[in-house]
């Protein structure tokens, strides 16, 4: 049994360790705003935090979680920074299809939460791991640089 620490509750699994997060969190938990995209870790539809980090559960084993606080679209609103980006992302109405837009939204968070005003360069890089099929990609600059620019207001 492998006890893991998911949107700040602990959940217990009987799952094979090395089984993929996502199949957890999806399968086993029915946290389905985190979605299947390639299964590779390409296109970053599964993106998830892992102790505040962007990862890929598609390809990050259960083993691998053990010990670390996950958090998925579900909790990101609890996070001050995850609830302006998701604020920003419906204020510019972000979202074609919406497919990719919870990863992009945990991508986002995890890019202004370690740089609060990040440049063009520094969105380019947090970002390119996420793909958009929609091709969204100016709404979800707008909506980072959005965010970014409240904090600038903030004390």
């Amino acid at each position: 049994m492998t006890i893991l620490n998911i949107n700040g509750k602990s959940r217990k699994t009987h799952l094979p360790p090395d089984t993929p997060l996502l199949w957890l969190l999806r399968d086993e938990l029915g946290l389905t705003g985190t979605k299947f995209g390639c299964g590779i870790a390409m296109c970053g539809a599964c993106t998830v935090h892992m102790d505040g980090q962007p990862i890929r559960a598609c390809v990050t084993p259960i083993s691998a979680a053990e010990g670390k606080a996950i958090v998925t679209i579900e909790a990101i609103a609890q996070d001050a920074v995850g609830k302006k980006v998701q604020d920003a992302w419906l204020d510019l109405c972000v979202p074609q299809c919406g497919y990719c837009q919870s990863g992009q939204i945990m991508a986002a968070t995890a890019l202004l939460k370690q740089k609060p005003q990040p440049d063009d360069a520094d969105i380019d890089k947090a970002m390119s791991g996420n793909i958009c099929r929609c091709g969204t990609y100016p709404r979800i600059r707008a909506a980072i640089k959005q965010v970014a620019a409240k904090a600038e207001v903030q004390p």
